[in-house]
């Protein structure tokens, strides 16, 4: 029998490899600007073409290669940031597995144009699935400049499964974003089929969080400042207010390399505890300083998950840290002892004599029955000598039937606390109450009936706004006076993915330059009278809905318009208005259960009733 062990050839083993580096375009932009960093790179322009399927080409000032290094740096595990098995455990620098070019030159068409300052002339290298087919003297400027074409266009099966255009680039912004936010220090550029996205000048740490994200997030960040023997922790943490139901504001860095951590990331919400709306997450900025040694950092490929020596002590010192910023900026409730009312009090100096205790009058000659004769009050009622009860008593128990026009706080109930005049009609009419102005109560054949409203609306919405989508476009409420905002490039690439579908639920959105937008229309039949706030949620539930591969766009963006102009809880709602959502529920496909697939309805039966009684 002959052997069947055999070793690939070098081309089969850097697709492999890319198989795990290189998942999509924004996977070359990260690998690309981390080498152009550790290059010691000071600005770093990166372009991209049709989202990174054309074109992905990062441009840098840094250190540059002689011919011999542009020639090895695209071998397997060539690299110049570790020389010996001990440096894996000092890794300062980000790449340094040596996989990241020879993965990329396996799977595009690449070209390298490099020079070092000390020389005269550079080297142009170009690779074609792992092959050479190009190699020269050329003129360029210091630094190196990479230019990765036609990703994947030697493996249509990798190419087949990116995704559109927009959601592969709303990928590069976030590489784009964890690398710039790492160092502010050095300048960055992106742009976008000839069209800049971003231009970030160098600067600190909230200069760069307020150039990614907007200027208002100056507004709503606090410091986080500590210094310990296991971990420095510096940053910025959101305010409670400010919190998203999405997740893709909360970075962790450690030693200016982004990092994921969910062990931390649990530390930073139970800081937060009791201050977060339900179902949504704080903005963070966390960089952490530690010993190199105390630290792994290769246990991923992509060099995003990293382990602790002492991870107990980490997340203790990151928990104290966030709670004590919090604290520190009164962003946690307090007690306020305001002057008010209070008990003004002088201040007695050493030598000062007391004052002299207040003198009381008395008058001992008073008599309070003198001049007064005691009268009996008199009773409302006769009383029945025979059977010690008043008479007519039981007109006491006696219910007058209320009229059409009588209010439900005229009658004496209040059971609801959301119910106007016409909540309480003649009988044979269904009867609604609201309790806490959160769920709706009505009686059934079988119990109680418990709905939760903004649940029960969102169902309604949902499946009015997925028929809306595939029946043209819907009248707009018209703004009086437009509403103008400023987004990050990054709801501005969700804003221009989901803009048909927003005009046809009745939005009118008008693109500006620099992320500006302006809304001078929104759906008419929504109860969210701020434009502007529907349209944050809106991609903020479009973010946090991403992540369920089985939610189609249509259903994606319904489900976002539906959160976003859903009742809130603790909206009052007339009888009418009840009355009007129950039937509205019980017309719609699957009224048990929301879009999100939580319970919409429950009843409480009468054998439950009897049992709490028995």
């Amino acid at each position: 029998m002959s052997d069947i062990i055999k070793l690939l050839p070098d081309s089969v083993a850097n697709q492999i490899a890319a198989g795990e580096v290189i998942q999509r375009p924004a996977s070359v932009v990260k690998e690309l600007t981390e080498n152009a960093v550790d290059a010691g790179a000071t600005e770093i322009s990166v372009v991209i073409r049709d989202a990174g399927r054309t074109l992905v080409q990062v441009i840098d000032n840094g250190c540059g290669m002689s011919e011999t290094d542009a020639r090895l740096s695209f071998e397997r595990h060539a690299t110049s940031k570790i020389s010996s098995a001990d440096d894996l455990f000092i890794i300062t620098t980000k790449g340094f597995r040596g996989e990241a070019l020879a993965s990329i030159a396996a799977v595009s068409m690449t070209e390298l144009r490099t020079r070092r300052e000390e020389d005269e002339a550079g080297t142009l290298v170009e690779i074609n699935n792992s092959r050479v087919t190009r190699q020269e003297p050329c003129s360029c400027a210091a630094g190196s400049v990479f230019s990765v074409r036609n990703l994947f266009y030697n493996v249509p099966a990798r190419r087949k499964f990116l995704k559109s255009d927009t959601t592969e680039f709303r990928h590069i912004i976030t590489e784009f974003q964890r690398v710039a936010l790492a160092h502010p220090e050095i300048r960055f550029n992106l742009t976008h089929n000839d069209q800049e996205i971003y231009r970030l000048p160098a600067g600190n740490h909230r200069q760069r969080i307020a150039g990614l994200f907007g200027k208002h997030y100056n507004q709503n960040l606090v410091s986080v400042e500590t210094s310990t023997s296991i971990v420095t922790v510096s940053g910025f943490a959101g305010k409670p207010e400010n919190a998203r139901r999405s997740a893709g504001e909360q970075f962790f860095f450690v030693n200016n390399r982004f990092i994921r951590h969910p062990y931390l990331h649990r530390a930073v919400l139970e800081a937060y505890q009791g201050l977060l709306p339900p179902d949504t997450l704080p903005a963070y900025f966390i960089y952490m300083t530690a010993d190199p040694a105390t630290i792994d950092v290769n246990i991923h490929p992509t060099k995003t998950e990293v382990k602790f020596e002492d991870e107990r002590s980490v997340w203790q010192i990151m928990l104290a840290s966030v709670r004590e910023a919090l604290g520190r900026f009164n962003v946690v409730p307090s007690i306020d002892f305001g002057p008010e009312g209070a008990v003004e009090i002088p201040v007695i100096m050493g030598k000062t004599p007391p004052p002299p205790l207040p003198q009381i009058e008395v008058d001992h000659t008073f008599n309070p029955f003198e001049g007064t004769e005691y009268q009996r009050p008199e009773t409302k009622w006769k009383w029945d000598a025979e059977r010690y009860l008043p008479r007519d008593w039981e007109s006491l128990f006696t219910i007058t039937a209320r009229s059409g026009n009588k209010s439900e706080s005229e009658s004496g109930d209040d059971m609801s606390t959301g119910q106007s005049a016409d909540s309480g009609q003649a009988t044979g009419q269904r009867r609604f109450f609201q309790v806490k102005n959160r769920y709706i109560m009505c009686p059934v054949i079988s119990g109680i009936m418990m709905i939760d409203q903004r649940r029960a609306h969102e169902r309604v919405l949902y499946e009015k706004y997925l028929t809306s989508l595939g029946d043209g476009p819907k009248p707009a409420q018209v703004s009086l006076f437009p509403v103008e905002a400023e987004l990050n490039p990054g709801d501005m690439v969700i804003i221009e993915e989901i803009g048909d579908q927003l005009r046809m639920l009745g939005f009118e959105i008008k693109a500006g330059k620099n992320g500006r937008v302006t809304i001078t229309g929104h759906p008419a039949a929504s109860r969210n009278a701020n434009p502007l706030s529907m349209l944050e949620t809106i991609i903020a539930e479009y973010k946090h809905s991403m992540g369920d591969p089985a939610i189609g766009a249509r259903e994606r963006i319904a489900l976002s318009m539906a959160r976003a102009s859903a009742i809130q809880y603790g909206t009052p709602l007339t009888h009418t208005e009840m009355e009007e959502l129950f039937d509205m529920l019980f017309a719609c496909a699957l009224p048990n259960y929301s879009p999100s697939g939580k319970t919409v309805m429950n009843i409480i039966t009468l054998e439950e009733l009897d049992r709490r009684f028995s």
